[in-house]
């Protein structure tokens, strides 16, 4: 499905990325599960847990702005990190005007989420 460029094998509770962190690389779980998850309120919120096939980290290398939330290995896991370059070549192939949707698309979801935990952080809401 994707090429990837190298294999990352992580342990139950290792950081795969932070949120906030620059998000240089998109990652695809080939086994085991990663836990998606923000600090809210000075806690730990766990939004969602991603297995096998899912791909992580897509937002902030297509928008190229800091990562919306920290991903976390459960169990044992392996992810393979999507050759950038390759991605890269593949997405320049896309019309320019296709290539201006997608990103914008992605920023505004990247936006939208970043306003509503923002909305639950200021109303208390867990």
């Amino acid at each position: 499905m994707f090429q990837t460029a190298i294999e990352e094998k992580y342990k139950d509770g290792d950081i795969i990325f932070e949120e906030g962190s620059s998000g240089d690389w998109i990652y695809v779980v080939e086994s085991g599960a990663v836990e998606i998850s923000k600090i809210m309120h000075g806690e730990k919120e766990v939004l969602l847990e991603l297995g096998p096939g899912e791909i992580i980290g897509e937002l902030g290398f297509i928008t190229k702005m800091p990562r919306t939330a920290t991903a976390t290995a459960v169990g044992d896991t392996t992810v393979g990190i999507i050759d950038p370059i390759s991605f890269e070549q593949e997405f320049n192939r896309l019309s320019p005007d296709f290539q201006a949707v997608l990103i914008s698309l992605a920023t505004r979801l990247k936006e939208t989420t970043e306003a509503i935990y923002l909305m639950k952080k200021i109303s208390g809401e867990k």
